[in-house]
């Protein structure tokens, strides 16, 4: 497989790349239209909350970019400082997606639901799965079994990246519907926001087909080494 697997590696990483750049100009580009409502992304934020009776949500203005996120511990949803005072259709399409995932997160949706236990088990995994896979490799001919903890770990990271693809479209499906039934957005900038959510939930299937590929990867060393032995 491991021919396979770097052609396929390879092509993985190239669709990646294609659409990580096709979602940076897709934002560039729905950065440059303006709502016609003038709401920032924090205040789109705010109304979708409200309009979904969550008042115990704060709304917060994170540094850096690309930092968007609904943290469900302690009730906040994130807007990178570009989105949460930005006036136009990325910034609403991202801040109504995190709102997406409060509404979510309060309606008790199963799949999120699910992603957050994973969560702690997740983060021991991504701290030690890479040096157990790297020294399982190493000693595969005489401790096969700490590959296979290493796989273990790795497939606890893959089942996340699985799990987080229905988290992200019920998100951006329950965002683009409150755009469209609230009238928050004009034809055109509605069109932009369905556009810049689509494309970012391209990154995370992505993400999940290399997720996936690796894993088998791993399990082909796993098991080739158990039948030479």
């Amino acid at each position: 497989m491991g021919s396979g697997y770097l052609i396929l590696a390879g092509a993985i990483m190239l669709f990646s790349w294609l659409v990580s750049s096709r979602l940076k100009s897709k934002f560039e580009h729905y950065s440059q239209l303006h709502l016609q409502n003038n709401m920032s992304g924090a205040e789109i934020a705010q109304k979708m909350l409200s309009d979904n009776g969550i008042y115990d949500v704060r709304v917060i203005s994170t540094e850096g970019q690309l930092t968007d996120h609904y943290n469900p511990v302690d009730k906040t949803v994130n807007l990178s400082e570009s989105v949460y005072n930005q006036r136009n259709a990325a910034a609403a399409a991202v801040a109504a997606h995190e709102c997406g995932h409060a509404v979510q997160h309060a309606v008790g949706y199963e799949w999120l639901t699910m992603r957050s236990k994973l969560v702690p088990f997740v983060n021991v995994a991504s701290s030690y799965m890479q040096w157990i896979l790297l020294a399982g490799i190493l000693m595969l001919k005489t401790f096969p079994g700490l590959l296979l903890i290493g796989i273990i770990l790795f497939a606890a990271t893959t089942l996340f990246s699985i799990v987080t693809l229905p988290v992200e479209y019920d998100a951006s499906n329950r965002a683009l519907a409150w755009l469209k039934n609230k009238n928050m957005l004009n034809p055109a900038e509605y069109a932009g926001a369905e556009d810049s959510l689509k494309w970012a939930a391209r990154t995370y299937v992505v993400a999940a087909l290399g997720s996936i590929a690796t894993l088998l990867y791993y399990l082909s060393i796993y098991l080739g080494g158990n039948r030479r032995n």
